[in-house]
């Protein structure tokens, strides 16, 4: 269903030191310096009623993001990946940034009714987002330089002082993620998250940090957004492979992976994993149901304001 006529509809292909804009009523196409005042100039001169499709490119495109709702417009982040297949199936032989601004008015007006407008994050998402993101990075980096030194036994004493500096500042980050949460009163939250068998503290806050950024209507939505619902491939008789859409932060899944795997080994889990393996799922298969499970399980938890019990190895809350 195409967007309401009477909106104006505008795409922004955003780049480090430039935004190139396709203006869909008049098709012309205007190239701005990716700065706020310039982008304020132009946001003035803009009519009520503008619709803005951005995609999402890091964090270059924040400041229009921004800019453009508190100015009243509507704005709509679009992902790159959607993007990229759209292109392909509207015949797209050309990827440049005018025709990627093109693209972006062109999706925007035949989709944009069954898209919901950017909204502001609230503060504390994205402090705990940064902290998370930097820790996956400095956890990456410490497991691959490790992998690497294993059989260096010149610089054996040099590195292990180096690794204890990362370790402290992994302690230091997870500190400051602590500071965060109280100062937001999420703390309760976290530790309802936390009794769940196989949620550590920093899953707990990951999940946490995604329940405040929406409004969830049911469990569904939640595990959509943090990526772990499945993309379907069926076609007539043929039932295709399911895999997960993979939308949103992959720090999320990764940590739930983590947390599928203690939880596995746990006696209140256990028997759930094992029932999967059983009926011939592989095991990253099964950890991903479990997954999903611990998922559904902390979002009724910090929905409902709950506490988590266990009652004859079954899970209740």
């Amino acid at each position: 269903m195409a967007m309401q006529v009477n909106k104006l509809i505008v795409g922004a292909d955003v780049a480090k030191a430039e935004l190139v804009i396709h203006h869909d009523d008049r098709d012309e196409i205007i190239r701005l310096k990716n700065t706020k005042p310039e982008i304020k100039s132009w946001l003035k001169q803009q009519p009520l009623g503008t619709a803005i499709a951005v995609e999402a490119t890091n964090v270059y495109h924040l400041d229009l993001v921004e800019l453009a709702h508190g100015f009243g417009f509507d704005v709509y982040v679009i992902d790159g990946f959607q993007l990229s297949n759209y292109r392909k199936s509207v015949g797209g032989r050309v990827k440049t940034d005018p025709s990627d601004a093109r693209l972006l008015s062109r999706f925007l007006k035949n989709e944009g009714d069954d898209l919901r407008p950017w909204t502001p994050p609230p503060a504390v998402y994205g402090k705990l987002q940064s902290l998370l993101r930097r820790r996956a990075v400095l956890v990456t980096a410490r497991t691959a330089l490790a992998q690497s030194w294993t059989n260096e036994s010149l610089l054996k004493a040099a590195f292990k002082t180096f690794v204890t500096s990362i370790d402290r500042l992994d302690q230091l980050i997870q500190k400051k993620i602590k500071e965060v949460l109280r100062e937001a009163g999420l703390h309760e939250q976290v530790a309802r998250c936390q009794a769940v068998e196989g949620i550590g503290f920093l899953t707990a806050t990951a999940l946490v940090m995604a329940f405040v950024r929406g409004e969830f209507k049911n469990s569904d939505s939640y595990i959509a957004f943090l990526g772990m619902d499945l993309r379907v491939n069926d076609s007539g008789e043929k039932n295709g492979r399911r895999r997960l859409t993979k939308r949103g932060c992959s720090e999320i899944r990764r940590l739930l992976h983590n947390a599928a795997m203690a939880a596995s080994r746990s006696a209140a889990w256990k028997g759930v994993y094992e029932q999967y393996r059983n009926s011939g799922k592989a095991t990253t298969q099964a950890l991903v149901i479990l997954a999903r499970k611990l998922a559904r399980v902390a979002f009724a938890l910090m929905r409902n304001q709950d506490e988590y019990v266990t009652k004859g190895g079954k899970m209740a809350c």
